[in-house]
């Protein structure tokens, strides 16, 4: 591969495609040679392909909020953005995330926090949540925070490619290879190394590589607290389901089980407990068994009608997974100059990530967040070991 890339972006994934796109807007880096490398050329391994794609307002940390708030204000301006007919399929239908008793104050302070910060979340008692969803049995369930609009669910894929499209158009160069090496020297990153033995020379390196962005980083001798963890997304068809349930919300349960809507099907999940994380590997290896004892249990009490279901298929994807307190990592490199990351997620990537690879953007070439303060999503307190929690994260 000739010549010099002033920006390698590794992961071209929505992340990294957003990264992409916005930089080739921005007059500070017109002329200058963009690359874009990703190890999948088909697209359809990495987490963004695989990701359910919903998109929330429901979190406890400002900064979450935001980016969200920024994902859904490009959602609601496509065609302005991308060009007519631009579309990404947004079903706003919501979010409801149920409390116990015992979780009630959390779940309030939550919503105080989200709507303080321009969210529409309503808090509802147990009576009013029947009321209002007459499918959901609230046994166990004292209060529930109703996402009333500016929630819902879209296709990651298609951001990704409306993304990556833009950003090829503006002369962004889209590169298939996995980096298997990064030769750094003098507290600079000089070259990607791919597997085929390419050697790309480098200005500035940013690492979006989803939940393999940890193994990156080692090879540059960095610690970073980000790796992949599997989740399975089941696939169920309910005949009982009435109208108002194929409307329902994206719905969590106080345990974590969480189902939606899919068309003429249904689609749930569940994260596993720490301690009981299956290894990452074969995507198409999935568990059955976890449906079985982990999430129909619990669909089955909160929702009559999923008391006679069929699974009929399932799928598999990766969390990059930030095991210090699985918010994202987003800023510079504190000692490698050149070197920037969008990475660890935990599972909010697609929704986050076009405000993200708009933060990376804004701090290589302005050297700051114009967008979004994200000052606290940098590498500071990954190297004091200081974690900034998320409460929601599902």
């Amino acid at each position: 591969m000739g010549g010099t890339a002033d920006i390698v972006i590794v992961g071209g994934g929505i992340v990294g495609s957003a990264a992409a796109y916005f930089l080739s807007l921005d007059p500070a880096v017109r002329g200058r040679r963009i690359v874009l490398v990703e190890r999948d050329g088909a697209y359809a391994q990495g987490s963004t392909a695989r990701s359910a794609g919903g998109l929330r307002q429901q979190f406890s940390t400002p900064e979450n909020i935001a980016l969200s708030q920024a994902t859904l204000a490009m959602i609601r301006n496509l065609e302005a953005l991308f060009g007519p007919g631009a579309d990404v399929g947004f079903k706003e239908q919501g979010y409801l995330l149920l409390a116990s008793a015992e979780g009630r104050a959390i779940l309030a302070e939550n919503v105080a926090i989200q709507t303080q910060h321009g969210a529409d979340v309503a808090l509802l008692d147990a009576a009013h949540l029947s009321a209002q969803f007459p499918w959901l049995a609230t046994d166990g369930v004292a209060v529930g925070a109703l996402g009333r609009s500016g929630e819902g669910w879209f296709d990651p894929p298609s951001f990704a490619a409306l993304l990556r499209n833009a950003a090829r158009g503006n002369g962004v160069e889209v590169v298939a290879g996995a980096v298997t090496g990064v030769e750094a020297q003098a507290g600079r990153v000089n070259a990607a190394i791919l597997s085929d033995g390419r050697r790309l020379p480098c200005g500035t390196l940013v690492i979006a590589a989803g939940a393999w962005s940890g193994e990156l980083a080692r090879m540059l001798g960095i610690a970073l607290p980000v790796e992949p963890r599997k989740r399975y997304v089941y696939v169920l068809d309910c005949r009982e389901a009435t109208h108002a349930l194929r409307g329902a919300p994206l719905t969590v349960d106080p345990g974590g089980v969480w189902f939606r809507p899919e068309g003429r099907t249904f689609i749930c999940g569940k994260s596993p407990e720490e301690g009981a994380e299956p290894q990452a590997g074969d995507l198409d290896d999935i568990d059955h068994g976890f449906f079985e004892s982990e999430v129909w249990p619990t669909l089955a009490a909160r929702v009559p009608a999923f008391e006679s279901i069929k699974v009929v298929s399932a799928w598999a994807g990766y969390y990059d997974y930030n095991t210090l307190d699985q918010n994202a990592v987003i800023g510079a490199h504190p000692v490698l100059a050149n070197l920037y990351v969008a990475t660890g997620f935990s599972g909010h990537g697609a929704q986050q990530g076009p405000a993200a690879g708009r933060a990376i953007a804004e701090l290589i070439c302005e050297g700051r967040f114009t967008s979004i303060d994200l000052t606290r999503f940098g590498f500071a307190r990954i190297l004091a070991g200081q974690p900034l929690s998320e409460r929601n994260v599902i």
